[in-house]
């Protein structure tokens, strides 16, 4: 009985013992799966965690940029004339450069008219002028004749007729009409011989020696070998960036222009400068012409061809000079307007931009983003706001930087 009431304590202990055991065992089971659980989830994440995209950069700067203007236009001869015979008549003598392509100096005969009737009108003339001085010699005579008269004979003042002063008036008159015939005598025999009124050349030559040509009839045109023009238009928003010719202006202050020309392998770079522009904007393109001359544009100079009239050219014209602008490459515009600037801790933040000017290559920037801002210029297709970002090495930023800077 002793013994019997001995193992009853020993088997409520193990009765108490045992669940407990499970217990413990059970929570510290659960503890280590719980811990392993989270290790095995890290290295999981670890493992598909993605490397931040790369992305090149340019830094914003704010710069002194001339707003140069794109433009196009034909070339033409600054002074052009239609060469015209004041005087009708036969065709005896043409200069051996007087015909299209060929050059003339200042004051070269060009061609000889007939002037054999011009030459007799002036015999003609001069047989009047001599007239006209004998019946005034013989009048004065009369005059001084009457004069002396009167005072022997006469009482009293003379009336004008009788002392031949109207009659003097006359023949005076007689004398210079004569005279003035005899001048355009002259004047027409002058006119029968064209010289060249400037250095140029001939074009559009229409008449041959043997001839006839009648008074006004245009026969050839002649442009000056010195300057050149070109009207190139300007869209209206674009004359802010100009500044244009004025009263208030100086002419050395008016925009240069810089011309191209493709002539042969190499294109003709030429200098030129707006000197006038038209009073108006044209009614059928909205746009104001502007005119640029180019001096000694025809003369031809050492290693280059001279241009020619109607020869097209692409023009720059030199624009004015803006200080608070931001230039950046064309690549850097999402959407329009938006571009990507990276905070302190590299990630994208998006910046809604107002673009002055956008060209082939680049934009100008007024407002939206501020100097030293590090810009995106490429890395990623779909940026979004808040994405964190690695910045290329170094290199490759110079190479994305020096790409805007050609670009201007």
């Amino acid at each position: 009985m002793q013994d019997r009431h001995i193992e009853q304590p020993k088997l409520l202990w193990l009765k108490i013992a045992l669940p407990l055991l499970v217990l413990v065992l059970g929570v510290l089971g659960a503890w280590w799966l719980i811990q392993h659980k989270t290790e095995a989830d890290e290295a999981k994440v670890k493992k598909v965690k993605h490397e931040p995209p790369t992305v090149t950069i340019t830094t914003a700067k704010r710069e002194v940029l001339r707003m140069s203007i794109p433009s196009q236009g034909v070339v033409q001869p600054k002074l052009e004339i239609d060469l015209v015979p004041e005087v009708a008549g036969k065709v005896v003598k043409a200069h051996p450069n007087f015909s299209p392509g060929g050059y003339v100096n200042k004051g070269e005969l060009l061609l000889a008219i007939d002037a054999r009737d011009y030459e007799f009108a002036v015999i003609r003339a001069e047989a009047a002028v001599a007239e006209a001085q004998k019946e005034l010699l013989r009048e004065r005579e009369e005059a001084a004749q009457a004069e002396n008269e009167w005072q022997a004979l006469g009482e009293g003042k003379a009336a004008d007729y009788v002392l031949h002063i109207p009659q003097l008036k006359d023949r005076k008159a007689k004398l210079a009409a004569a005279q003035a015939d005899l001048s355009a005598a002259k004047l027409q025999v002058a006119r029968c011989r064209l010289t060249a009124p400037f250095n140029g050349w001939v074009r559009d030559k229409k008449i041959l020696v043997g001839q006839y040509l009648n008074a006004g009839e245009k026969i050839a045109k002649l442009y000056a070998d010195d300057s050149a023009e070109v009207r190139l238009p300007i869209p209206a928003e674009q004359l802010g960036f100009l500044r244009l010719p004025s009263v208030a202006n100086t002419p050395a202050s008016y925009p240069q222009v810089t011309l191209t020309a493709n002539l042969g392998d190499e294109p003709l770079h030429l200098r030129g400068q707006i000197v006038r522009t038209t009073s108006d904007l044209n009614d059928k393109d909205a746009m104001l012409y502007v005119i640029t001359e180019i001096p000694r544009a025809f003369r031809p100079q050492a290693g280059k061809a001279a241009l020619l009239p109607g020869i097209f050219v692409k023009a720059e014209i030199e624009g004015i000079e803006r200080f608070d602008l931001l230039s950046l490459p064309k690549t850097a515009l999402f959407g329009g307007n938006q571009v990507y600037s990276l905070s302190e801790d590299d990630r994208l933040k998006l910046n809604q931009v107002k673009i002055l000017r956008d060209d082939h290559s680049r934009v100008l920037i007024t407002q939206g983003i501020a100097h030293n801002d590090r810009i995106m210029v490429s890395g990623v297709d779909l940026p979004v706001a808040g994405m964190k970002v690695k910045i290329a090495p170094v290199k490759q930023n110079m190479k994305a930087a020096n790409s805007a800077e050609l670009a201007k």
